[in-house]
């Protein structure tokens, strides 16, 4: 029982085939590494591509709703150039006060 205990040291036959084992066990890691590493790669192109392809038609709308606004404010502003603001303005708005046709003539009747 004590001889089981006491370790011998390997011989130089042994040492080699350890050392052989160990290498090809690191190649071989190294190897399945490769590959997971290639396949999260394609994956990852492939997934990209596909949300790439089917979100073009949205990339194109937005695109359109983007050269509208532009042109919509374009418009807006030349529409609105040679108008002057009077009245009040509060942060920003302008607070006009508007009378209708009917107030104006029940205006110059009380009058």
């Amino acid at each position: 029982m004590a001889r089981l205990l006491i370790s011998q040291s390997p011989s130089l036959m042994g040492r080699l085939v350890g050392l052989f084992i160990t290498a090809a066990l690191v190649v071989v890691g190294l190897m399945f590494s490769m590959v997971l590493l290639a396949v999260i790669a394609t994956v990852g192109v492939l997934g990209f591509g596909y949300v790439w392809w089917k979100t073009r038609a949205l990339r194109r709308q937005m695109r359109q709703m983007q050269q509208q606004h532009a042109a919509a404010e374009q418009t807006f502003s030349d529409v609105f150039r040679n108008e002057t603001y009077e009245g009040e303005i509060i942060e920003g708005e302008v607070v006009r006060k508007v009378v209708s046709i009917e107030d104006a003539r029940q205006g110059s009747k009380d009058s």
